[in-house]
């Protein structure tokens, strides 16, 4: 087999846009096809053609159904690509739910800066349509954890369980005598619904993610910290909005909200799950138990612990109502979708609490409230931010650094050579300085399109 090379395309210096294409033999796979999100010079990368003809493009691999790690697909389908989408089963059902929602708020955000002209371009039109995302979702195929799959020849795919969300996958590519691991987003040792990360034995070459890489997750309890907000700001008769990925957090809210509601332990006030994917996604935990902690009587607790809003017009009637009350709504760092409308109508009021639960990235509304900000930009209009803010990161599916080095210490020889990716600059490097440190491997932290020849 000729020379491979490992090319870095998303996720550095950032936690979006997830994308590594591996070229082996004139074969080329990319692992994870994922949106940039946050600020301006992120997003507009999306519009930006692909550095490698996507006609020759063989499969693509997913680690997981976060729109970071799997978003771009609709739009590389509408260009050409032809090939096959692998990823576990878990993977494969979220982003039937994930891919068409994220479609469908990209046209309607067009739509709406058309309405209100607070885009620069006429007309603003959507990276991909829901047709779009539909479409691409022909091309997946649903490959079982622990058994190899050939891509091509020479050319092998193996996932195993990462935690994280349901479907959550670290993949291995056998390239020849080479094997390349990707960690995908891992997930916590101690979740309270999801099994920890499996272990990986061996990696000549590893990619890992570094999200948390310079933190590490407070000791709280999180249902009783969790409780302490909401009854805080329930007792006053405040709002409590939740922005919340409708994969994997919303999941984890409820579940405690029907915990702490069944003991009494928080007002009986009415909660409202007010995205349509979060609910969709839910429903899933019952089609997938061997994923997850959960007993079917659990999960049907944490189902029916609240209103499910899904229409558009239920979601518009839910911004005029009036505390005490609880809404869950993605999305998860307030980048989009029908959270906006609730923040703008219930942020202005001090009686209310924006409750942010997990990492919130710069550029990012999420990233603005958590740092404080007395006002934000929603829909091109400035929202003053009188509600109490809290921010609850224990609540994070992503491992922290003590997690990621656990997870690392599994493999039975250092790799040749790991890549710190997916991460803010300051937590990449961090998580770097770490694994030499403690475990002596050469590390380093790549470069947007940096390449790599893998030997």
């Amino acid at each position: 087999m000729t020379a491979s090379r490992l090319s870095f395309l998303g996720a550095t210096g950032t936690v979006t846009g997830s994308k590594y294409l591996v070229e082996a033999g004139g074969v080329t796979t990319l692992v994870d096809c994922g949106l940039f999100q946050g600020v301006k010079l992120l997003r507009v990368r999306n519009w930006a053609p692909l550095p490698f003809p996507i006609g020759k493009l063989k499969a693509v691999v997913l680690t997981h159904a976060h729109v970071d790690h799997s978003g771009y697909l609709p739009r590389l389908v509408a260009q050409g690509f032809s090939g096959p989408v692998l990823s576990s089963r878990g993977t494969r059902d979220l982003c039937g739910i994930l891919l068409p929602d994220s479609g469908h708020l990209q046209e309607e955000e067009a739509r709406y800066a058309n309405k209100r002209g607070f885009s620069k371009h006429r007309p603003a039109l959507p990276l991909y349509t829901e047709a779009d995302a539909r479409a691409s979702l022909e091309h997946f195929s649903a490959i079982d954890f622990g058994r190899e799959h050939a891509i091509a020849e020479d050319i092998a795919l193996t996932l195993s369980p990462a935690g994280h969300i349901l479907g959550a996958a670290s993949a291995t590519l056998k390239v020849g005598g080479v094997s390349v691991v990707f960690s995908g987003d891992l997930g916590r040792s101690n979740d309270p619904i999801l099994r920890p990360p499996s272990r990986v034995a061996a990696a000549d070459y590893l990619v890992v993610e570094s999200t948390y890489g310079n933190r590490l997750h407070s000791d709280a309890d999180a249902e009783e910290e969790l409780r302490e907000h909401l009854s805080k700001a329930l007792l006053r008769g405040g709002v409590v909005v939740m922005p919340a990925f409708a994969v994997g957090r919303a999941q984890t809210l409820l579940y405690y909200i029907s915990r702490l509601k069944g003991r009494g332990l928080i007002p009986d006030v009415d909660v409202y799950l007010d995205s349509p994917m979060a609910i969709d996604a839910t429903r899933l935990y019952h089609a997938h138990m061997d994923e997850h902690r959960l007993t079917r009587e659990q999960c049907a607790a944490a189902c029916s612990v609240a209103h499910m809003v899904n229409t558009t017009e239920e979601s518009k009637a839910l911004t005029r109502a009036k505390g005490p009350m609880i809404v869950i709504s993605a999305s998860g760092m307030a980048t989009g979708g029908r959270v906006l409308h609730h923040l703008r109508a219930f942020a202005p009021d001090e009686r209310n609490m924006i409750l942010l639960p997990g990492f919130q990235a710069a550029g990012t509304r999420g990233g603005a409230l958590a740092a404080g900000a007395k006002e934000i930009k929603i829909h091109g209009q400035y929202v003053p931010v009188r509600a109490e803010v809290v921010r609850m990161d224990n609540m994070s599916a992503h491992a922290d650094y003590a997690e990621i080095l656990t997870w690392l210490s599994g493999f039975e020889r250092p790799p040749k050579q790991t890549f710190v990716t997916h991460g803010e600059p300051a937590a990449a490097d961090e998580l770097r300085r770490r694994i030499e440190e403690t475990l002596g491997w050469n590390v380093s932290v790549p470069e947007l399109g940096d390449q790599v020849n893998l030997r």
